[in-house]
Order: structure tokens, then sequence, then C-alpha cells
């Protein structure tokens, strides 16, 4: 058994612990409620952009030969090189929150090279290019202090390389990884093919449309939306996945500080048991000296 002056460190030692965590924990929680007030204007932003990207896009397809409207609205299920971006933390005590991005990645990597597609990664996040790097797999592209402080323009910049490849056919698929927030307790792994723009179930209207626009500018219209749906959708992946990171290392924050509780409450019942054993130790050693002496 440890001596009382060992355990009496530990219980120091994780008891500042504890305070750390529990800090962590409440500024995270602080980061996540503006973190999605921010997500919840951007969430209402995308789907107008979507909406208004899908309506135009149906138009011009109607119209169109054999609804051919661009590349970018042209689905291709065997590309010949893929690009899949993803989104991890630049800072970890956030449970398994980035090794789930990292997972499916692998996965879809695996998956995309096994229909004999090449695939290329971009990664946004420390995390993601850390491991990678480790594992010895090449990034095409990376950026740090994005995904933990995501700006409109640093993200439009970031892509800008993705989708110029795309429009000049270098890759054929370009595929969204993160890790989104779902509630406060559950984060959701999202994968979304950014490029080429699916179409499925989308109509042009035949009485009204959500912009009055002549026809003729159509096609212009569309290749301008085109590049807003893309930047505005890369960096509302950023934010969600920000707030699903602060809810992962809100809760793991949580974790930790209940198990230094307990480490606590445990250590502190061995003291005690040391504490009584070495005044029991103490009193048979005085009591025996007093017998000698009879």
């Amino acid at each position: 058994m440890a001596n009382l002056k060992e355990i009496k460190l530990q219980i120091g030692s994780v008891k500042n612990t504890q305070k750390t965590t529990k800090a962590m924990k409440l500024v995270s929680s602080a980061k996540l409620t503006r973190t999605r007030q921010l997500s919840e204007q951007a969430k209402s932003y995308a789907t107008k952009i979507n909406d208004v990207l899908s309506d135009i896009a149906a138009r011009v397809s109607k119209v169109q030969d054999e609804g051919n409207i661009g590349r970018a609205f042209v689905p291709n299920d065997n590309p010949k090189t893929v690009d899949i971006v993803f989104v991890t933390a630049d800072k970890g005590l956030c449970g398994g929150f980035n090794m789930a991005t990292i997972k499916t990645v692998s996965k879809i990597k695996a998956e995309q090279e096994a229909k004999g597609a090449t695939v290329r990664l971009r990664a946004v996040g420390r995390k993601g290019v850390d491991f990678f790097n480790f594992q010895g797999v090449e990034l095409d592209q990376t950026v740090s202090d994005l995904s933990s402080a995501p700006d409109y323009d640093r993200a439009a910049d970031f892509i800008k390389d993705v989708v110029e490849d795309f429009r000049n056919e270098k890759t054929d698929k370009v595929i969204v990884v993160y890790n989104g927030f779902l509630n406060m307790l559950t984060q959701e792994i999202r994968v979304r093919e950014l490029l080429p723009i699916s179409l499925e179930n989308v109509e042009a209207s035949e009485t009204e449309s959500m912009l009055d626009i002549e026809p003729d500018d159509d096609e212009e219209v569309l290749d301008e939306l085109t590049g807003k749906y893309i930047d505005f959708n890369m960096y509302f992946g950023l934010i969600d996945s920000l707030a699903a990171e602060h809810s992962a290392r809100m809760q793991a924050m949580e974790a930790a500080t209940k198990n230094a509780k307990e480490k606590v409450d445990s250590l502190t019942v061995e003291y005690n048991k040391a504490r009584q054993a070495a005044i029991t130790t103490e009193l048979i050693e005085i009591i025996s000296g007093v017998e000698s002496l009879k």
C-alpha cells in the first residue's frame, strides 16, 4: 500500500485535473451555444440557395438537349478520379470525434479504389493531417486553423482548386466528409457528393419560379449559383463540424470530470485506510513498549 504522502499527492493531482476538465467543459458549452446560433443562420441560407439552384438547374435542363446542362450536373457512377475533402478538428480531447471521420474517409477511399478509381485526399484540420501523414498517405491539399475558426473567404479559397480540377476534368467526383452536429449528445457523420450536383426528384415548375429571369440568362445565373452553392456548402460544413466538435469535447470533459471525482473518492478511501493502518501500527508499538517496561 502506498504511503500517506504519496496518496495525498495523487489526490491533489487528480483534483487539479478535475478543475481543468470542468473548466474546459464550461468553455466548450459556451462556444457550442455561439456556434449553434451561427450554424442555424447558415443552414437557413444554405437551404434557400440549394432550392434556388435546383429550380434554375431544372429549368435549364428542360430546354437543353438530353438535359445536358454542364458537367457539374451530369451523374457519374464510374469516376476515374475522386477527390475526398474531409474536415477534422485542430485539437484533441473530444473523444472519438476525429477518429470517426478518419475511419469514414479510409472506408470510402478503400471502396473507391476497389472500383478502380484514383483517390485524392484534401484535409481540413490538423488531426486528420497528422494521422494520414503518420500512416504515410499522401495528401494533395491541407489547411490548418480553418476548422477551429471557419471563415467564408478561406473556405471558398480552399475549395477553389477542387472545383477547378473538376471543371478541367482532372477529377470526376468530389465527396465531402465531416462529423456534423445532430444534437447536444450526438454527432453524425455527413457524407455528401458535392460534385456532380444531384438533381434527383427536382422538377422545373410550369406555373411559377423562384426567380424572375430571362431564359437566355439562365445558364449564366446557374453558373454563378453553382459557385456560391459549392463555396457556402463547404463553409456550412466547417461550421457544422465545429458545433459537433464542441459538443463532443463537452461530453468528453464531462466524462473526464466524473471519472476524476470517482478517482478522488477511491483515493480518499485508500488514504483513510492507510491512515487507520498507520495509527493502528503506532498504537501496537506503544502498547508493546509499555508491556516491555513492566
